[in-house]
Formats: structure tokens, sequence, C-alpha cells
């Protein structure tokens, strides 16, 4: 669990890097992904979750 909790501090430090160090860059990121179909967001998003999994039992094997 302690292992869970350090991810999501984790993930919450790099989007707070982005949305605080470069807030023009989120700004305009959040607007262009308006313009990407549905399909495309979905194979990334599942294509990140599978190369997350892999860096997790990599990294804790």
């Amino acid at each position: 669990m302690s292992d869970f909790i350090a991810a999501v501090g984790l993930v919450l430090v790099i989007e707070g890097l982005i949305y605080g160090g470069f807030p023009s860059l989120a700004k305009k990121l959040a607007s262009e992904v308006l313009l990407v179909p549905e399909n495309a967001l979905r194979v990334a998003g599942l294509a990140a979750i599978a190369i997350g999994v892999g860096v997790v039992w990599i990294a804790r094997g």
C-alpha cells in the first residue's frame, strides 16, 4: 500500500511541475486534446497503462 501512495505522490509532483512551471503549455495541451479522436486517446491511455505496468514490474523485479 505504501508503494501505491508513493506512486500517487509522484504523479502529483509531475502534474504540479507541469501546471506550476509551464501553465501556458498546460492550457495549450488541454485545448489540443479536445481535437484528438476518442479512439486515439483510448489507445494512448491503454498503451500508457501497459508501459507503466511494465516499468513497475521491472523496477520491482
